[in-house]
Protein backbone atom coordinates (compact mmCIF):
# COMPACT_ATOMS: atom_id res chain seq x y z
CA UNK A 1 0.00 0.00 0.00
CA UNK A 2 1.33 4.01 -0.94
CA UNK A 3 1.72 5.81 1.84
CA UNK A 4 0.79 9.36 1.96
CA UNK A 5 2.00 11.86 4.15
CA UNK A 6 -0.55 14.94 4.80
CA UNK A 7 1.11 18.08 6.68
CA UNK A 8 -1.34 20.22 7.68
CA UNK A 9 -2.47 21.95 11.26
CA UNK A 10 -6.11 22.62 10.79
CA UNK A 11 -7.79 19.80 12.24
CA UNK A 12 -10.32 19.93 10.76
CA UNK A 13 -8.98 19.50 6.72
CA UNK A 14 -6.27 17.15 8.33
CA UNK A 15 -9.21 14.90 9.36
CA UNK A 16 -11.18 15.37 5.87
CA UNK A 17 -8.10 14.31 4.25
CA UNK A 18 -7.37 11.22 6.37
CA UNK A 19 -10.91 9.99 5.61
CA UNK A 20 -10.75 10.23 1.97
CA UNK A 21 -7.48 8.96 1.50
CA UNK A 22 -7.05 6.03 4.39
CA UNK A 23 -9.44 4.17 1.38
CA UNK A 24 -6.60 3.62 -0.55
CA UNK A 25 -3.54 4.33 1.17
CA UNK A 26 -1.76 4.31 4.00
CA UNK A 27 -1.88 7.96 5.64
CA UNK A 28 0.58 9.33 8.06
CA UNK A 29 0.13 12.97 9.36
CA UNK A 30 1.69 15.77 11.12
CA UNK A 31 0.09 19.60 12.09
CA UNK A 32 3.99 21.11 12.75
CA UNK A 33 6.05 22.02 9.88
CA UNK A 34 9.59 20.54 11.65
CA UNK A 35 8.52 17.59 12.66
CA UNK A 36 6.40 16.99 9.13
CA UNK A 37 9.89 17.73 7.20
CA UNK A 38 11.64 14.97 9.81
CA UNK A 39 9.25 12.91 9.16
CA UNK A 40 9.61 12.80 5.37
CA UNK A 41 13.10 12.17 5.60
CA UNK A 42 12.57 9.04 7.69
CA UNK A 43 9.40 8.03 6.36
CA UNK A 44 10.14 8.58 2.46
CA UNK A 45 6.21 8.21 1.96
CA UNK A 46 5.20 7.83 -1.94
CA UNK A 47 3.34 11.53 -2.10
CA UNK A 48 3.20 14.58 0.22
CA UNK A 49 0.02 16.96 0.85
CA UNK A 50 1.40 20.17 1.90
CA UNK A 51 0.29 23.27 3.47
CA UNK A 52 1.86 26.61 2.56
CA UNK A 53 1.03 28.05 6.24
CA UNK A 54 2.26 25.19 8.85
CA UNK A 55 4.04 26.52 11.75
CA UNK A 56 7.76 25.82 12.56
CA UNK A 57 8.41 25.93 9.33
CA UNK A 58 6.11 26.48 6.40
CA UNK A 59 5.77 24.26 2.93
CA UNK A 60 7.90 26.60 0.67
CA UNK A 61 10.64 25.99 2.92
CA UNK A 62 9.88 22.39 3.67
CA UNK A 63 9.63 21.81 -0.37
CA UNK A 64 12.86 23.94 -0.99
CA UNK A 65 14.69 21.52 1.69
CA UNK A 66 13.73 18.57 0.28
CA UNK A 67 14.31 19.40 -3.60
CA UNK A 68 17.55 20.97 -2.60
CA UNK A 69 18.54 17.18 -1.01
CA UNK A 70 17.77 15.70 -4.26
CA UNK A 71 14.49 13.86 -2.61
CA UNK A 72 11.78 14.08 -5.95
CA UNK A 73 8.96 12.24 -3.72
CA UNK A 74 6.05 13.83 -5.71
CA UNK A 75 4.02 17.15 -3.59
CA UNK A 76 1.05 18.73 -3.92
CA UNK A 77 0.87 21.84 -2.20
CA UNK A 78 -2.85 22.72 -0.42
CA UNK A 79 -3.43 25.98 0.50
CA UNK A 80 -5.53 29.00 1.13
CA UNK A 81 -3.33 30.87 -0.80
CA UNK A 82 -4.82 31.83 -3.87
CA UNK A 83 -2.75 33.98 -5.83
CA UNK A 84 -1.62 32.97 -8.99
CA UNK A 85 1.74 34.44 -7.74
CA UNK A 86 1.22 31.94 -5.44
CA UNK A 87 0.22 29.30 -7.19
CA UNK A 88 3.64 29.95 -9.87
CA UNK A 89 6.36 30.09 -6.80
CA UNK A 90 4.98 26.97 -5.25
CA UNK A 91 5.89 25.11 -8.73
CA UNK A 92 8.83 27.11 -9.05
CA UNK A 93 10.26 25.79 -6.21
CA UNK A 94 9.41 21.83 -7.27
CA UNK A 95 6.54 21.05 -6.34
CA UNK A 96 3.76 19.18 -8.55
CA UNK A 97 0.88 20.70 -8.16
CA UNK A 98 -1.27 23.41 -5.82
CA UNK A 99 -4.98 22.97 -4.87
CA UNK A 100 -5.88 26.06 -3.13
CA UNK A 101 -8.63 26.37 -0.03
CA UNK A 102 -11.48 24.91 -0.29
CA UNK A 103 -11.17 22.26 -2.43
CA UNK A 104 -13.81 19.32 -3.59
CA UNK A 105 -12.11 15.93 -2.22
CA UNK A 106 -12.83 14.10 -5.33
CA UNK A 107 -10.78 16.54 -7.23
CA UNK A 108 -7.78 16.10 -4.54
CA UNK A 109 -8.09 12.48 -4.90
CA UNK A 110 -7.37 12.46 -8.33
CA UNK A 111 -4.98 14.78 -8.15
CA UNK A 112 -3.38 12.43 -6.41
CA UNK A 113 -3.39 9.42 -8.46
CA UNK A 114 -2.59 11.25 -11.10
CA UNK A 115 0.52 12.61 -10.05
CA UNK A 116 1.40 9.02 -8.24
CA UNK A 117 0.41 7.45 -11.70
CA UNK A 118 3.05 10.10 -13.67
CA UNK A 119 5.63 9.04 -10.63
CA UNK A 120 5.61 5.44 -10.85
CA UNK A 121 5.61 5.77 -14.82
CA UNK A 122 8.47 8.16 -14.75
CA UNK A 123 10.34 5.43 -12.52
CA UNK A 124 9.38 2.64 -14.83
CA UNK A 125 11.15 4.45 -17.53
CA UNK A 126 14.23 4.21 -15.82
CA UNK A 127 16.87 1.65 -17.50
CA UNK A 128 19.94 -0.19 -16.72
CA UNK A 129 21.69 2.28 -18.15
CA UNK A 130 23.69 6.07 -18.26
CA UNK A 131 23.26 8.71 -21.17
CA UNK A 132 26.15 10.26 -20.63
CA UNK A 133 26.99 13.48 -23.75
CA UNK A 134 29.66 15.82 -23.41
CA UNK A 135 30.09 16.83 -19.41
CA UNK A 136 26.82 16.08 -18.62
CA UNK A 137 26.01 12.29 -17.04
CA UNK A 138 22.35 10.83 -16.61
CA UNK A 139 22.62 8.11 -14.22
CA UNK A 140 18.94 6.78 -14.87
CA UNK A 141 18.80 3.64 -12.55
CA UNK A 142 19.75 6.06 -9.35
CA UNK A 143 17.87 9.02 -10.77
CA UNK A 144 20.98 11.16 -10.35
CA UNK A 145 22.69 13.82 -12.62
CA UNK A 146 26.12 15.32 -12.90
CA UNK A 147 27.83 18.24 -14.82
CA UNK A 148 31.60 17.09 -15.09
CA UNK A 149 31.66 14.46 -11.71
CA UNK A 150 29.59 17.32 -9.83
CA UNK A 151 26.25 16.66 -8.45
CA UNK A 152 23.32 18.39 -10.23
CA UNK A 153 20.34 18.89 -7.78
CA UNK A 154 17.02 18.83 -10.29
CA UNK A 155 13.50 19.20 -9.03
CA UNK A 156 11.16 15.94 -9.75
CA UNK A 157 9.70 18.25 -12.83
CA UNK A 158 12.94 19.02 -14.32
CA UNK A 159 14.33 15.67 -13.31
CA UNK A 160 11.19 14.65 -15.81
CA UNK A 161 11.96 16.88 -18.13
CA UNK A 162 15.51 16.20 -18.60
CA UNK A 163 14.78 12.09 -18.65
CA UNK A 164 12.07 12.44 -21.30
CA UNK A 165 14.41 14.32 -23.52
CA UNK A 166 17.59 12.47 -23.17
CA UNK A 167 15.81 9.04 -23.54
CA UNK A 168 14.20 10.58 -26.91
CA UNK A 169 17.16 12.39 -28.62
CA UNK A 170 16.81 14.43 -31.65
CA UNK A 171 12.89 14.06 -31.53
CA UNK A 172 11.53 17.16 -30.94
CA UNK A 173 8.79 17.88 -28.54
CA UNK A 174 6.37 20.67 -28.93
CA UNK A 175 5.73 22.58 -25.42
CA UNK A 176 2.28 21.32 -25.53
CA UNK A 177 3.48 18.17 -25.70
CA UNK A 178 5.98 18.61 -23.13
CA UNK A 179 3.20 20.52 -21.08
CA UNK A 180 1.06 17.53 -21.84
CA UNK A 181 3.42 14.45 -20.81
CA UNK A 182 4.95 16.37 -17.85
CA UNK A 183 1.93 18.01 -16.10
CA UNK A 184 -1.02 16.46 -17.37
CA UNK A 185 -4.81 17.55 -17.35
CA UNK A 186 -5.12 18.27 -13.44
CA UNK A 187 -2.34 20.27 -13.42
CA UNK A 188 -3.06 23.92 -12.17
CA UNK A 189 0.13 25.94 -14.37
CA UNK A 190 -0.22 27.00 -18.02
CA UNK A 191 2.05 26.01 -20.98
CA UNK A 192 4.67 28.91 -19.92
CA UNK A 193 5.15 26.78 -17.05
CA UNK A 194 7.42 24.21 -19.57
CA UNK A 195 9.66 27.59 -20.63
CA UNK A 196 10.21 28.45 -17.14
CA UNK A 197 11.12 24.98 -16.13
CA UNK A 198 13.33 24.62 -19.52
CA UNK A 199 15.15 27.80 -19.08
CA UNK A 200 15.82 26.73 -14.85
CA UNK A 201 17.06 22.98 -16.28
CA UNK A 202 19.15 24.72 -18.62
CA UNK A 203 20.73 27.26 -15.83
CA UNK A 204 21.56 23.68 -13.85
CA UNK A 205 23.43 21.73 -16.50
CA UNK A 206 24.42 23.97 -20.02
CA UNK A 207 27.55 25.82 -19.32
CA UNK A 208 26.09 29.13 -21.29
CA UNK A 209 22.02 29.03 -21.20
CA UNK A 210 22.01 31.46 -24.15
CA UNK A 211 24.32 28.84 -26.02
CA UNK A 212 22.90 25.19 -24.64
CA UNK A 213 24.73 22.60 -25.73
CA UNK A 214 22.11 19.65 -24.57
CA UNK A 215 18.61 21.29 -24.79
CA UNK A 216 17.94 22.86 -27.85
CA UNK A 217 14.90 24.81 -29.23
CA UNK A 218 14.05 24.58 -32.47
CA UNK A 219 12.45 27.72 -33.79
CA UNK A 220 8.83 27.28 -34.37
CA UNK A 221 8.80 23.86 -33.13
CA UNK A 222 9.54 23.12 -29.16
CA UNK A 223 12.30 21.33 -27.81
CA UNK A 224 14.83 18.57 -27.92
CA UNK A 225 17.82 16.90 -26.65
CA UNK A 226 21.10 17.00 -28.96
CA UNK A 227 23.56 14.14 -28.78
Amino acid sequence: MQTVLIAEDEVDIRNLLTLYLEREYKVISFSDGEEALSGIMELMPDIILLDVLLPGMNGFRICEELRSANIHIPVIFISAKREQSDKIRGLEMGADDYITKPFDPGELMARVKANLRRNHSASSEKNSHIIEWKDLRIDLDRYTVTLSGNPVHLSTKEMQLLILLATNPRRVYSTEQLYDLIWGEYDVGDLKTVSVHISKLRKKIERNPSKPDYIITVRGFGYKFLT
